[in-house]
């Protein structure tokens, strides 16, 4: 079976779900242009998930795809929280904040029993994970449903997990890749590969659809990938800057300027490794802190500095997500740019 058949698609390509720079309008473009569209849930609630699925089906009758986090929620640690803290005191000082007037939270929340809810009212046709799977008791009413579902590997030894416990497609994310790392065996970094090292190492391991993310940014990446046993694509950071996304005017400039040449993985926005553009706070704390509480309750401490800072117009406290080849980056419709990376199965 192609991975167009499994999903239900036109094409073997897939949006990649980016939390917190898109919602349903992206997501309805893709889909509608034959492609798998991604709505991003980890940050929503029940009711925003709800709100987003009402206006995602209302404008689009092609299949879409739901991304939950599926990790274990931390134990809130006091002492390392007020570590944290104490490591942003300075910058709490040069914009005047009171680091007691701050809020502590979650940011993400993994999937629940809540959100399996949604998915036996609307259905999706598929449902993809991050940090490997959700319970077998919930990922058995994922499957009640209809969903086909997805998760991410950076390793052979997740994939084979992932095709053991129960995925249909593995989406094997490079360290290209912008965004949060997908790893849930292990939080080593080194063992973490590049997408053309890791992609046919895991399409010879496992028998499931092998889908290609990271660093893939136009046809002829598509192309590159395919010829490597790909069995479709999933590509995100080229759709940052199209109409329908939901990226600051911060970001954008970001994305369009010099500093997007160097990205890094941190773990300062939210506790765990993610790619993004390096920017004051990565490069005076360092992108790696081992100061961060467990995810993603780092994200309460830094937030009022973000706010802060883009209000004067920087991103100094900005998680910039982005991969490592933004040259597929451009302020065109989400219509138009599907139609280009497609061109990369024909070729």
């Amino acid at each position: 079976m192609s991975l167009q058949e499994l999903l239900g698609t036109e094409r073997p390509l897939i949006q990649a779900p980016m939390a917190g720079v898109q919602l349903h309008g992206l997501a309805a473009a893709v889909s509608n242009a034959g492609a798998l569209g991604s709505l991003p849930c980890a940050m929503l609630d029940a009711s925003g998930l709800r709100k987003e699925l009402q206006a995602l089906t209302g404008k689009t009758s092609k299949p879409y795809n739901l991304n939950f986090f599926c990790h274990t929620p931390p134990t809130v640690d006091d002492a390392r929280e007020a570590t944290w803290r104490n490591a942003l005191s300075p910058y709490y000082a040069e914009f005047g904040i009171d680091p007691t007037t701050i809020a502590s939270g979650p940011g993400r929340l993994p999937f629940n029993a809540e959100m399996a809810d949604l998915l036996d009212e609307f259905r999706p046709a598929v449902v993809s994970f991050h940090f490997g799977l959700p319970s077998a008791e919930l990922l058995a009413r994922v499957k009640a449903c209809g969903a086909k579902v997805l998760s991410s590997a950076t390793t052979v030894e997740e994939a084979l997990w992932l095709q053991a416990n129960g995925a249909d497609a593995i989406i094997a994310q490079g360290l290209e890749a912008g965004g949060h790392r997908g790893m849930f065996l292990t939080d080593e970094l080194s063992s973490q590969l590049g997408t053309f090292a890791l992609l046919p190492q895991i399409v010879q391991a496992v028998r499931l659809p092998v889908i290609a993310a990271g660093g893939i940014a136009d046809a002829q990446g598509v192309h590159a990938a395919m010829a490597l046993g790909a069995a479709g694509v999933q590509i995100g950071t080229a759709y940052l800057c199209c109409d329908e996304a939901s990226t600051s005017t911060i970001h954008r400039a970001a994305l369009h300027s010099p500093a997007a040449q160097h990205t890094a993985l941190t773990n300062l926005f939210s506790g765990r490794p993610a790619r993004g553009i390096v920017n004051r706070v990565m490069r005076e704390l360092g992108p790696l802190s081992q100061l961060t509480p467990a995810f993603p309750l780092a994200t309460a401490a830094i937030a009022p500095l973000r706010s802060k800072a883009e209000s004067q117009g920087n991103g100094d406290f900005s998680p910039l997500w982005a991969g490592q080849n933004v040259s597929g980056c451009k302020a065109i419709g989400a219509t138009e740019l599907t139609d280009e990376l497609a061109r990369g199965f024909a070729s």
